[in-house]
Formats: structure tokens, C-alpha cells, sequence
């Protein structure tokens, strides 16, 4: 799209200040049965409630009956898409009637004020997306080796990313919301990308913002740090394999992103990251070790270890794209 037509999209925005909010939780398994009914929950106790909520069934259609009879309040539908976490999103965007769609995940809970402070971040009509905080809900103690920078392993806000109302390349997909408009504008989330079941891959949401970017050069995408949820860490998400393939699969996803938006666009958060916050951090854990914290060493090898894991795994799948190509 031109820079006429990405300002054009902007005066459109701009007489139509977003009233309504529909929220879309996207579930794939029983096994999280207790964490659905959190999530609901949540959305009921709001103190601006959602004007609609809409859970989508990934491909479980025991899963789809339950909800249905468990929510009558809530709009169920089945995963009319490919299998996965873009194809679930994909079909909730389609029944949304909102003029802000919203995301949470089926294992995070919403603080009472979550709708209002994402609506409130819509009042600058350049505003197109909007992220919120994602608060880990430890299921099993934390490792003292898990370093602060890498909590986006388990899907949650990590240091390193700004404090307040900032903007900011892409949201975490646990917490956020764009305009409806924006969705008819650029398309959906990329289904060749995304969660599938308990897969560790991700960046649907990267290559979705950067794309929404791309077609509107006043767009912005901002992170309201208000806007809190708590995303349970499941026991088996706190282990050092975890941690390791979490990040592997992490490089394979920027990779992608890469080739599907450019690697300047990929990386652009990335850079900033490992050149100041990465080094900040090893040297934090090394200080904590000097003044009596012994856990400190742990999590200064964790960050070198979690970034070699990532940036090798990047450097690998873009190689391999390469040879595949003619």
C-alpha cells in the first residue's frame, strides 16, 4: 500500500473513535479446561464488560460441545481454518462484530480493568494495535536460573521492554488487540505460522503487526503496560528443555518472519535487545553472584545459552531457505 493510501486509511481511522471491544479465545485441549473457565471468568468480572466474546475450537469438537453448554454468554465456534493457532484467530476475527478485536489466550485471566484500558488506548486515531502486560502465574516454583530477559519463553512481558504507554514493532500474542478494520485491510494471521497444539513456535503476531505497518506508515502499535493479564506457566514450561527448545524454535520462527517481511522488519526490537539488554543482564547475574547470590552465575549462562540457542537456530533455518531456493 502507497503512503497516499496508508494516510488515507488514517483520516478513515481518525472519525471513528472504537466503542466496542470483542475478545477471542482461541482452545485446543481439555487439559486446560480450569484455565478456559479462568479466562471467562475473568471477562465476566470486567468492569466495562466486552461487547462480545467469541472462544474458538481448534479442531476438538469435545472441547467445542463443552464450552458450548458451559458459556451461554459466550459465542462458540469451531476452527473453520487450518489446525492451529492463526487458523483459530483467523476464524474468531470473521465472527467478531467489534470495532476492536482483542486476544487471550485460553490459560491467562484478565484484570478487571482490561477492556477499559485497551479501548482507551484507541483514543489516538493512529493507534492500529495495542498490547498489554502479560504477568506470569507460576503453576510450579520458578528455576532461580530463569533470567527476567527471557520470560517471553513462557509467553509473558520480559525486561527489557518499555515501562509505559510506548510503541512498539509487535505485541505478545497472550495479550492484544487491533482494529477490526485493520484485519479487512491487510488480512489475517499467516497459518503457515503459529502454534500448533503444544508446538513452541510462534511470531504470527510479529509478522501480522510488521504487515499492518507496512500497509499504513502512520499505523502504530503500542504497548499499555495498564492493560494487564496473568498467563499461568504450566509446570512442564519451567524446565531447562523447555527453555531450549522454546528458543529454538523462536530463531526458526524470526527466520520466517524474515522471508516473509525482510529481516530489517524482523529484527528491528531484536537488535536493541541483544546489543543492550542481553549484556545488562549477564553482567546483573554476575553482580548477584559477587554479592552473595549463587543462582546469579545460572542466569547469566542462561541468557548466553538462550541467545547462542536462538541465534544459531535463526542463522540455520535462513540458510536453509536459501538452499531452497532456485
Amino acid at each position: 500500500m502507497t503512503q497516499q493510501h496508508g494516510t488515507l486509511a488514517h483520516r478513515a481511522r481518525a472519525s471513528l473513535a472504537p466503542s466496542t471491544l470483542t475478545v477471542v479465545i482461541c482452545a485446543y485441549t481439555l487439559e486446560r479446561w480450569d484455565d478456559i473457565r479462568a479466562a471467562v471468568a475473568s471477562l465476566r468480572a470486567q468492569t466495562r464488560p466486552a461487547d462480545q466474546v467469541v472462544l474458538v475450537s481448534d479442531h476438538n469438537d469435545e472441547l467445542l460441545a463443552r464450552a458450548r453448554e458451559a458459556f451461554p454468554d459466550v459465542l462458540c465456534f469451531a476452527n473453520e481454518e487450518t489446525r492451529g493457532l492463526s487458523g483459530a484467530r483467523n476464524t474468531g476475527v470473521r465472527a467478531a462484530t467489534g470495532d476492536v478485536v482483542a486476544f487471550l489466550d485460553d490459560d491467562a485471566a484478565a484484570e478487571p480493568d482490561w477492556v477499559a484500558r485497551m479501548l482507551e488506548a484507541y483514543a489516538d486515531p493512529r493507534v492500529a494495535g495495542v498490547g498489554g502486560h502479560v504477568v506470569p502465574a507460576w503453576q510450579a516454583p520458578r528455576p532461580a536460573w530463569f533470567p527476567d530477559e527471557f520470560l517471553w519463553v513462557v509467553g509473558c512481558s520480559y525486561r527489557g521492554l518499555p515501562t509505559g504507554r510506548a510503541e512498539i514493532r509487535n505485541p505478545i500474542g497472550a495479550n492484544m488487540s487491533f482494529r477490526r478494520d485493520v484485519f479487512t485491510g491487510v488480512g489475517g494471521f499467516d497459518e503457515a505460522m503459529g502454534r500448533l497444539g503444544k508446538d513452541a513456535a510462534g511470531c504470527e503476531e510479529t509478522e501480522f503487526a510488521i504487515r499492518a505497518r507496512a500497509a499504513d506508515p502512520e499505523a502504530r502499535i503500542v504497548l499499555e503496560p495498564d492493560a494487564a493479564c496473568r498467563h499461568n506457566v504450566s509446570p512442564d514450561r519451567v524446565t531447562r528443555a523447555y527453555f531450549r527448545r522454546r528458543c529454538r524454535a523462536e530463531g526458526r520462527s524470526k527466520a520466517l518472519v524474515s522471508t516473509l517481511a525482510g529481516a530489517e522488519a524482523a529484527l528491528e526490537t531484536e537488535r536493541t535487545y541483544v546489543t543492550r539488554t542481553l549484556p545488562r543482564g549477564v553482567l546483573r547475574g554476575l553482580r548477584g553472584l559477587v554479592t552473595g547470590d549463587p543462582a546469579g552465575a545460572a542466569r547469566a549462562w542462561a541468557i548466553v545459552e538462550g541467545t547462542a540457542l536462538t541465534a544459531g537456530s535463526y542463522a540455520l533455518a535462513r540458510l536453509r531457505q536459501r538452499r531452497r531456493r532456485p
